[in-house]
């Protein structure tokens, strides 16, 4: 609440969008650098990173770094070692795969101004969340700490 009167005075909204674009580019070049040693795609998802973040408009730049670093994540996630058990196999690749949704989505309510998308990406957060915590238990691995939802810590 204090940041977006905070916001107001301080910035005009080309600023504003201009600070949040380069916040996700780095935030995105950050995560590419913390992608397993060994991952073949990260030098190649730097460049592409650095392309996003100095050639499109600021709040399609900092939505495409999201973006982009969201489904690196999300492919490096997916990459399992076969552990002997399908289900464990599918069920951490799953998890990957829809945390990897919720990031995307998150992006959306971040850089998206239509309001129906908005709410598919409220609801895709919700249901993703639900069915990562179903496979951890199916799992045996311990539920995250419970915290406010994202879209509950007022309007990304």
């Amino acid at each position: 609440m204090q940041m977006k009167s905070l916001r107001r005075r301080s910035m005009r909204p080309a600023a504003w969008t201009i600070g949040t674009a380069a916040i996700a580019c780095a935030a995105a070049v950050f995560a590419a650098t913390q992608m397993p040693a060994g991952a073949a795609r990260a030098n190649a998802l730097m460049a592409s990173l650095m392309d996003i973040c100095t050639s499109r408009a600021p709040a399609e730049a900092g939505f495409a770094a999201e973006n982009d670093a969201a489904m690196a994540r999300m492919m490096a996630g997916m990459s399992v070692a076969p552990s002997g058990s399908v289900d464990r196999d599918f069920a951490e690749m799953m998890i990957a795969h829809h945390q990897g949704a919720i990031d995307m989505a998150l992006a959306e309510l971040r850089h998206g101004r239509n309001e129906q998308l908005r709410r598919i990406a409220q609801e895709i957060i919700v249901e993703q969340q639900q069915e990562i915590a179903a496979m951890r238990l199916a799992l045996d691995q311990p539920l995250p700490p419970s915290a406010p939802a994202p879209t509950q810590v007022g309007r990304l």
